[in-house]
C-alpha cells in the first residue's frame, strides 16, 4: 500500500487506523506523482546511457571511480557509494569486468578486500556517454523545473536522507 489510504473505511481492520496515518488526497496525488515521475526520469536517463551501452547503475560506478585520484574504490565503499547491495553490485561490477571497463584487484594490505579499478576503455566510454547523460538530466529534470522548485527538491530529499541516517 505503499502508506497510501486506497481502502474504503469499511474495509479496512480498524487496528490499521491506528498503526497508520493514511495520507490525505493531496498527499496521495503528490506521493503518486513522485512515484511516476521518478520512474520516468530513471527511464529517459537510462534510455540515454543505453545509446552508449550502459545503463544507469553501470554509469554510476564509472563515475565513483572516475571521480576518485586512484580511478579505484573498495568495493564495500562502491556499494556505499552508488547505494548497490554487494551482492548486486558484484555482479554488476563483474559485467563491467567482462566488457573491459573495470577491472577487480585484491588489496595488497587486506588480502580479504578487493577493489573495483576503472580500466582506460571504461574512461574513454564514460568520456563518450558523460555529454549526453549530462544533456538529459539537465533536458528532463534541472531544466523541467523551476528553479525554486529545483532548490527546494534539493531540501526535500537532503532530509529524506536525514530521517533515513537518523535510523527513523
Amino acid at each position: 500500500m505503499s502508506g497510501t489510504n486506497t481502502l474504503p473505511d469499511t474495509e479496512r481492520d480498524p487496528a490499521d487506523r491506528v498503526r497508520a496515518q493514511w495520507l490525505d488526497q493531496h498527499q496521495q496525488q503528490i506521493w503518486r506523482t513522485y512515484l511516476l515521475g521518478s520512474s520516468r526520469l530513471t527511464e529517459r536517463l537510462d534510455a540515454d546511457l543505453r545509446r552508449h551501452g550502459l545503463d544507469l547503475g553501470e554509469y554510476e560506478i564509472l563515475v565513483v571511480l572516475e571521480e576518485t585520484p586512484t580511478r579505484r574504490v573498495r568495493m564495500s565503499e562502491l556499494a556505499e557509494a552508488v547505494h548497490q547491495s554487494r551482492s548486486r553490485l558484484t555482479h554488476t561490477v563483474a559485467r563491467l569486468e567482462k566488457r573491459g571497463l573495470v577491472t577487480r584487484v585484491m588489496c595488497p594490505e587486506d588480502r580479504r578486500g578487493v577493489w573495483a579499478e576503472l580500466t582506460e576503455a571504461g574512461f574513454q566510454l564514460l568520456k563518450t556517454a558523460a555529454p549526453s547523460h549530462v544533456t538529459a538530466v539537465r533536458q528532463n529534470f534541472v531544466e523541467a523545473v523551476d528553479p525554486a522548485d529545483f532548490e527546494a527538491l534539493g531540501r526535500v530529499f537532503q532530509a529524506v536522507l536525514d530521517v533515513d541516517s537518523d535510523g527513523a
